[in-house]
């Protein structure tokens, strides 16, 4: 995804010393010891933020731009951060724009998904805003036209959306479910708000949902979790045995 804000973050880079060479990077005073992504991630992305020659929106983009350029998990916690700081909280038109764009880019977006799991959407201050700000506020809007990279921010953000509360997600999924090229992350995001430690599922809602899914009956786990959905369980860690049980009933 090579962007302006690319451009500008790897001349940010070069102006410490950090460059490109081959296929990785090196520290100009020290051109002998290749330097790492991470290590890079690590020493640097929180530095955007304290680069008083531009403003916070500025940074916002730079700090992004370090995450094209790097593909690095670290480079959104400093963008969290910076959001939880002193100066935050950033701008909120700026820092979600920014993700919406990485999910919808035709590229590998885990960092950014993995972001939005464990950072955003696990936590139940954030989790609401956070999905109505990637999904929530345009997913009629993208199932109505169709078009392929709002479609892929809508998989992408389907898919890890386990632990969003599901007052909060289920308008999505009920317009999500209407458009079946959404059908698999819309099921891999009812399976992880079963498994995952803060997922959040209504059993019932839920099963309704799930029936609605245009799956292969072989889908991995479907039987499982149609059978504890219709036990009334709504989450693997607060019935422990229930899986298992389904696991072993689909079975015999």
């Amino acid at each position: 995804m090579e962007t302006q804000a690319t451009e500008d973050a790897r001349r940010w880079l070069a102006e410490r010393g950090v460059v490109e060479a081959g296929d990785g990077w090196i520290d100009a005073e020290n051109p002998e010891r290749p330097l790492t992504a991470n290590e890079i991630a690590h020493s640097w992305a929180g530095e955007v933020f304290t680069d008083e020659r531009m403003d916070v929106a500025e940074q916002v983009r730079l700090a992004f731009g370090l995450l094209d350029l790097l593909d690095e998990y670290w480079v959104t916690c400093e963008i969290g951060f910076a959001d939880r700081g002193p100066q935050g909280p950033l701008p909120a038109d700026v820092l979600w724009d920014g993700y919406r764009r990485r999910l919808e880019a035709d590229r590998d977006a885990e960092p950014v998904t993995y972001s939005l799991w464990v950072d955003w959407f696990e936590d139940r201050d954030t989790a609401a805003t956070a999905f109505a700000e990637v999904l929530g506020n345009d997913i009629a809007h993208i199932v109505a036209e169709g078009s392929d990279a709002p479609l892929r921010r809508a998989d992408r953000v389907l898919a890890c959306s386990g632990p969003v509360p599901w007052l909060v997600k289920q308008k999505a999924y009920d317009s999500a479910v209407r458009l079946p090229a959404l059908h698999v992350p819309l099921f891999k995001g009812l399976l992880a708000g079963y498994h995952d430690v803060y997922g959040d599922l209504e059993p019932t809602a839920a099963l309704a949902l799930l029936a609605r899914l245009q799956l292969p009956a072989d889908t991995p786990h479907l039987a499982e979790l149609r059978s504890v959905l219709a036990a009334g369980h709504g989450n693997h860690y607060r019935s422990p045995d229930a899986w298992d049980d389904a696991v072993r009933a689909s079975m015999d």
